[in-house]
């Protein structure tokens, strides 16, 4: 078998080689755009050598982990973070990057990390782009907005009803202030409704998001987002670890005995974080006890501090209904028992 390190950019890749049966290692850099390195691993291929490629987990390389993939060979993506702690040398380039991740695999300490398939990633573009659309609706309706202020109207939300759509019409503007507001009305409505549309679909296919859905303030995007990123609950030992990996606790600089505690740390899936946001705060407009628990951190810490707590809460939530297979329950809903079905209340 042959086992190569790849140190991986957008035009190249800088790769360090061993070949087991007879000990042959070398160095080799790799070029993208005039197919060197597509070359490079067809021939492997055509002389029957069996390769495992590693490399750091990075963006832009979609096309290389489909060429390995239909090559049959196999790819260990690792986490830059800790193959980044593991560098001895205060040296960096790319040929000592590619001996390094070589060095870990043949060592067995490369830390792999969980690849979606993609199906997976195939999706969450759908998400992406549904995400991405409505945030630019969202600015066109802040200019229109600022197209009805300028001539003395104030109707915030009123101004997107059927009566307050005909009365921004009837506006007299100046030309090209007129062409502004006929453009901007109904330019996205028809597309976020169809990939809306598309999303609620692909959430009818799978029993897990449906199971999800059945929580307060979660809809088909949100339960469809947490599915899809999380990959799958056994990645997971405990709940407490979802908070971690979707960025929800905060950064920690403690020492001496003495604890500094600053903001969230934001790793991860910064749409999962966003869609839970907007879930818990359905969720406390809708639930009573998630608004009592909701306006009882508010008062004690922050509103921001307790939308977060009630964000990590949530996700925790999600993650226990998912494990046990259960939908919501209200008499699971706070507590250090969350997750664990058939906890007693009251004396026995």
């Amino acid at each position: 078998m042959m086992i190569i390190g790849v140190d991986y950019h957008p035009s190249s890749q800088t790769i360090a080689f061993f070949v087991e049966e007879t000990g042959e290692c070398g160095e080799q850099e790799l070029n993208h755009s005039d197919g060197q390195a597509e070359k490079f691993y067809r021939d492997l291929k055509q002389r029957g050598i069996r390769v495992r490629v590693g490399m750091e987990a990075t963006g832009y390389s979609r096309w290389f982990e489909r060429l390995l993939a239909e090559l049959g060979f196999e790819l260990w993506i690792g986490d830059p973070a800790q193959i980044k702690a593991k560098r001895v040398k205060k040296q960096k380039f790319d040929r000592e990057d590619a001996r390094l991740l070589l060095r870990l695999m043949r060592e067995d300490n490369f830390p792999q990390i969980w690849v979606p398939s993609p199906e997976n990633r195939d999706l969450r573009q759908l998400l992406w782009h549904r995400h991405r659309l409505v945030q630019m609706r969202t600015r066109i309706m802040n200019q229109l907005q600022a197209l009805a202020m300028n001539e003395g109207y104030r109707w915030k939300k009123k101004l997107f009803s059927k009566q307050g759509r005909a009365q921004l019409e009837k506006l007299s503007l100046a030309p090209w202030a007129s062409r502004r507001r006929q453009e901007l009305l109904d330019r996205m409505n028809p597309t976020i409704e169809e990939l809306t549309a598309a999303v609620e679909r692909e959430a009818r296919k799978r029993p897990e998001v449906l199971r999800l859905m059945t929580h307060p303030g979660v809809g088909p995007l949100t339960a469809l987002a947490y599915v899809l990123i999380i990959g799958t609950w056994e990645r997971f030992p405990c709940g407490k670890q979802i908070g971690n990996y979707v960025g929800m606790i905060p950064c920690e600089g403690s020492s001496a005995g003495k604890q500094r505690l600053g903001h969230i740390s934001k790793q991860g899936s910064s749409l999962l974080r966003f869609l839970l946001v907007e879930a818990a705060q359905a969720a406390a407009r809708i639930n009573p006890e998630w608004r009592r628990r909701y306006m009882h951190l508010a008062m004690r810490r922050h509103r921001n501090i307790a939308m977060i707590a009630m964000r990590r809460r949530m996700a925790v939530r999600l993650y226990w209904m998912w494990r046990n297979g259960c939908e919501y329950s209200p008499s699971l809903e706070f507590g250090s028992y969350v997750g664990q079905l058939g906890t007693g209340h009251g004396v026995k």
